[in-house]
């Protein structure tokens, strides 16, 4: 059944800032509902689709909904279940669409999964930061981070004078050959005078500045038919079968971006003793552009949920008296202004975080604006201190999907349901991406997440 007929939406931004944060969420939230860019094949997929986002709304606003939205979250999985190597799933765009396809057909979860990363992209970019599949790594290995103080300890200041010039001239020069050219362009902030532009734009004729403009844009048109190639399956899932995208966009813990991005992990430890009023003033200056980087990607989004994948705020990163000073005032920041734009911050804590559950249960984060997703923390705990403050997401172990049997998962699910979801507030995931999963112990998780009413 095709929306072509169907009356023009209003611009969701008109009054906008007329609005407070609850009226503006509420406006996402009705975008996502009928979203204008979803063409449904049926008035049972139509139906589908705003009942699964309405499980997420209810949740998120604490209430109890009509059951409990189920969606692992799915890594390299996807590629394995439709019998491709990793390698295939990263370079072949139609055989990962349909892998994703045949998963969607085939276990009916709740929500969308992100498609493998596109390997020829990260080719042309020649990105060192990364091995994958076929480049440096076997064919059956996840691609994966090769961590480095890829700014150095003498840095900051430049980094806080101005982030997005740091990041042209050194930072991404240093992580990908593409981008070396661009270290030598002028500011763009000293092209202000039409007397003086003739001779701020000279670097661009340096053949050096011109090849690397070209391997950027043969980068980008490569991203592109990744995009519009994987971008059909999940077009087909929502107008076919109903299920709707879970994110609309992705933002970083200002934190996590100096010590996973650019400092690394023993780079960052140093500085914690060595310039700790450095790490602060750059996570500080951080803040608004973690901001504007999460707002422009939701308003292209239906969904108004942003995710943050959180890794170096965990029990075993830093001590509790760290994170209260070094990861929590910035990512809280960031926290507060995604709200304030109508956004639901859905924050996936990765690792352990028993011993942040007091801090995270923040009073001035407004109660029913985000999402915690779980990983190894203990979810009766979480509850206990987020009930009535946030909804709490999780965490079927991996390793139960990929080793266990599927009486096993469902008593799992059944007690960490009967623990956390009576009340409302809850949404089912698995802890940790999945990479390796028993197909009969997936199915279990998502159809007793699905029968469950407690």
């Amino acid at each position: 059944m095709s929306d072509a007929n169907a009356p023009a939406q209003p611009d969701m931004f008109e009054g906008w800032d007329r609005l407070d944060w609850r009226e503006r969420r509420e406006r996402r939230f009705q975008r996502w509902l009928s979203p204008p860019s979803v063409q449904f094949a049926s008035d049972s997929a139509r139906r589908g689709y705003g009942e699964r986002v309405q499980l997420i709304i209810d949740a998120v606003m604490l209430r109890k909904p009509a059951r409990v939205a189920v969606s692992p979250l799915m890594g390299f999985y996807v590629a394995r279940y439709s019998g491709l190597t990793l390698k295939e799933a990263m370079h072949d765009y139609q055989k990962s669409a349909a892998a994703l396809t045949k998963y969607y057909d085939d276990f009916l979860p709740d929500f969308q999964s992100m498609p493998a990363s596109p390997a020829k992209v990260f080719d042309l970019l020649g990105l060192n930061f990364v091995n994958w599949p076929g480049h440096g790594l076997a064919d059956q290995t996840p691609w994966q981070y090769v961590e480095a103080e890829y700014m150095r300890a003498d840095e900051y200041d430049a980094l806080i004078a101005d982030p997005s010039d740091y990041f042209r001239r050194t930072f991404l020069p240093r992580i990908g050959a593409a981008f070396r050219p661009l270290a030598g362009l002028d500011s763009f902030a000293s092209m202000m005078e039409a007397s003086t532009l003739p001779f701020n734009i000279l670097p661009f004729a340096d053949p050096a500045v011109l090849a690397g403009v070209h391997r950027l844009a043969e980068a980008a048109q490569e991203a592109l038919v990744y995009l519009m190639t994987t971008g059909a399956a999940g077009a087909d899932a929502a107008g076919r079968l109903g299920i709707p995208a879970l994110a609309g966009g992705m933002a970083k813990a200002p934190y996590d971006v100096l010590a996973d991005t650019l400092r690394g992990t023993k780079g960052i430890v140093m500085d914690r003793f060595r310039q700790p009023e450095k790490i602060l003033e750059a996570a500080d200056r951080l803040v608004r552009p973690m901001l504007d980087w999460a707002v422009r990607q939701a308003a292209m989004a239906d969904s108004p949920l942003v995710v943050f994948v959180l890794h170096k705020g965990s029990d075993s990163f830093m001590s509790d008296a760290d994170f209260r000073t070094f990861y929590w005032p910035t990512l809280k920041a960031v926290i507060r202004g995604l709200i304030e734009e109508g956004i639901v911050p859905a924050l996936f804590a990765e690792g352990r975080y028993n011993r942040r559950l007091e801090v995270i249960a923040d009073e001035e984060i407004p109660a029913g604006s985000v999402m915690w997703m779980f990983d190894q923390t203990d979810m009766a705990a979480a509850k206990r201190a987020l009930r009535g403050r946030a909804c709490i997401a999780g965490n079927v172990p991996s390793s139960l999907l990929a080793l266990g049997t599927p009486e096993a998962v469902e008593k799992y699910v059944t007690d960490l349901l009967d623990e956390c979801a009576t009340d409302g507030g809850f949404f089912l995931q698995s802890g940790a991406v999945v990479d390796d999963a028993r197909p009969e112990a997936l199915k279990a998780m998502i159809e007793t997440g699905r029968n469950w009413r407690g």
